[in-house]
């Protein structure tokens, strides 16, 4: 289990720095975000959240809800990544680049 996972299960918020450009305009690569715990049922559609889809841990953003399988997981630029319930923490601020 990764250390961002293991934080945010014992309660506890944390900043990440998640490379890629998948949700530009939103996030930059590598921009620290504040990441709060959370369950995947108080998840909305639009939030930011990190998850693990298909074996992979990243931030992405919920493009869809269903009480059966999770939250549909996509990038900010149309592609799908899947549904999980495997979400473990939503950015609840982006923080400026250093």
């Amino acid at each position: 289990m990764n250390w961002k996972i293991q934080k945010l299960q014992n309660g506890e918020t944390i900043i990440s720095k998640e490379p890629g450009n998948s949700i530009l305009p939103l996030l930059k690569s590598k921009q620290p975000v504040k990441i709060k715990p959370i369950h995947w049922e108080d998840c909305e559609t639009g939030d930011i959240v990190y998850c693990k889809v298909r074996g992979n841990c990243f931030t992405h953003l919920v493009k869809g809800k269903n009480n059966k399988r999770g939250l549909l997981i996509g990038n900010n630029h149309g592609r799908i990544n899947g549904w999980t319930k495997n979400v473990y923490g939503k950015v609840i601020e982006i923080l400026p680049m250093s």
